[in-house]
């Protein structure tokens, strides 16, 4: 089964560039072409001006939906097509990571180079995550997208559609909430996954695993850097946007042993595994936090 464009070097001539056109494309292909020229050489960073979009382009087959259907129980997940619609909706969260790495790329050009710099190697993992996903899709039988696709992230990051609390925001985000709970979330599948003997969707779940201890580090580096030697706890608890709270930066299977690798301290890995989860009365302080972060616009 193809996904559209062939995978040699993305056409265009700087990050920023090559960043839009992830962004605003309908073409799949086009969106997980590495960020590299016709010689495979990096592509430049060169000053641009800020840019924010809404919405990802998308072509119909991959559009996004307000919400998709539940998945069915991981008990049974030994049927090959529910198994096809599990990395469906993993392929989809490369997808939209990408996307939103791209976003940030656009987004926030005045970041620190380094940071920039980690940020394509971040979003150059999405994309070969999504690649890897798709494969696996193939070889199951199954098909990506063609009803819409949920569009959580895209949702649930505030930064994605109004720049909202500026780039520590979006670190908090991304890194240190989805990618951080994903080291839960795809542990467990590979503990499933090898339990039922299938060693092959197992090895492909542990390649993305691997390289969110890497992408949940860069973030953790850049926040606490950025808010000036401030511990990991306040400076997420003050920058992540609402409707995202602590308790979303973990999933069922808590891994102690990744987070270390990440860097994460004992003391901050312990508050993410006790927080309490959201209650109804934190509606009207997220919304005052969100206020305050938007008082500091795009600040780094």
């Amino acid at each position: 089964m193809s996904h559209s464009s062939p995978l040699f070097y993305c056409g265009s001539s700087s990050v920023h560039e090559a960043a839009r056109s992830i962004v605003v494309c309908r073409d799949l292909g086009e969106k997980l072409k590495p960020l590299v020229d016709e010689k495979g050489a990096r592509l430049e960073d060169k000053p641009a001006e800020r840019e924010l979009y809404w919405e990802p382009g998308r072509d119909p087959a991959h559009r996004l939906i307000d919400k998709g259907e539940r998945l069915p129980s991981a008990k049974n997940l030994t049927n090959p097509e529910v198994k096809a619609l599990y990395f469906e909706r993993f392929a989809h969260h490369e997808l939209m990571a990408v996307e939103l790495f791209a976003w940030a790329l656009l987004a926030f050009p005045d970041a620190p180079k380094a940071l920039r710099r980690g940020w394509v190697k971040v979003l150059e993992d999405e994309q070969r995550h999504c690649r890897l996903y798709l494969e696996r899709i193939d070889e199951l039988g199954g098909t990506f997208g063609g009803d819409g696709l949920p569009d959580y992230f895209w949702r649930k990051v505030p930064t994605s559609r109004t720049g909202v609390g500026g780039v520590k925001a979006f670190l908090a985000a991304m890194g240190l909430t989805f990618e951080q709970a994903n080291l839960d979330f795809s542990a467990g599948l590979i503990q499933k996954f090898k339990s039922m003997g299938d060693e092959r969707s197992a090895s492909v779940v542990q390649v993305v695993h691997d390289d969110e201890v890497t992408h949940v580090a860069l973030a953790s580096h850049w926040l606490q850097l950025l808010s000036e030697g401030e511990a990991l706890k306040s400076a997420y608890e003050e920058c992540l946007p609402f409707p995202l709270f602590p308790a979303k930066a973990r999933g069922r299977s808590f891994q102690v042993e990744p987070r270390r690798r990440a860097g994460l301290s004992d003391t901050y890995i312990d508050w993410i595994r006790n927080v309490p989860a959201w209650r109804e009365e934190d509606f009207d302080a997220g919304i005052r936090k969100n206020k305050r972060l938007a008082s500091k616009g795009f600040e780094r």
